[in-house]
């Protein structure tokens, strides 16, 4: 690009920016063939040309107002483009996908924490009788939060309120 047509460019922003819709029609189309060029050159498959362009068009419009007047447009267009062709490099990413079964014997089996049922009927008997019987039944039990409520006759919400305080009460007598 000539710097005529630098001067052009700078110009049609300038008159965009002061509210001519022409001027900024003419602008983005100029831009968007100009951006669609580097766009093409810079990237590979996987992502398109196209997304490249639209976003840029997008980040120039949002942040048309960081743009010096004295300075020259086309780096400012450029630097854009080149920080949304990273962006789409980040968002494809690199993946790598491994069959666990190639690896499974070498994986550790997890450890289960337990306690002896001595252990859990000492801490249950340290809770207020209602605590008690909840943390029991969804906690011991294996009941869900919806059956607890309804053997207790209790709503979801209480029961909810009920199970984080036992449990909580149990875990600072631990401490």
């Amino acid at each position: 690009m000539t710097a005529a047509e630098e001067a052009e460019l700078a110009n049609l922003f300038r008159a965009a920016l002061a509210g001519d819709e022409k001027a900024y029609a003419a602008f983005l189309s100029r831009v968007a063939a100009l951006v669609r060029g580097f766009a093409r050159r810079r990237i590979d498959h996987g992502v398109e040309p196209e997304d490249i362009v639209q976003e840029t068009l997008l980040a120039i419009h949002t942040k048309r107002h960081t743009w010096r007047d004295d300075a020259p447009v086309r780096p400012w267009i450029f630097a854009i483009a080149k920080y949304k062709i990273i962006d789409a490099f980040r968002r494809r990413g690199r993946h790598i996908e491994v069959d666990i079964a190639d690896f499974a014997e070498t994986l550790a089996e997890p450890e289960r924490e337990s306690a002896s049922p001595r252990e859990v009927e000492r801490a249950l008997d340290r809770l207020p009788p209602g605590q008690r019987q909840v943390v029991s039944s969804i906690s011991v039990e294996g009941r869900s939060i919806a059956e607890t409520a309804r053997a207790f006759g209790m709503n979801e919400t209480a029961v909810r309120v009920a199970l984080h305080r036992g449990l909580a009460a149990i875990a600072k007598g631990r401490n």
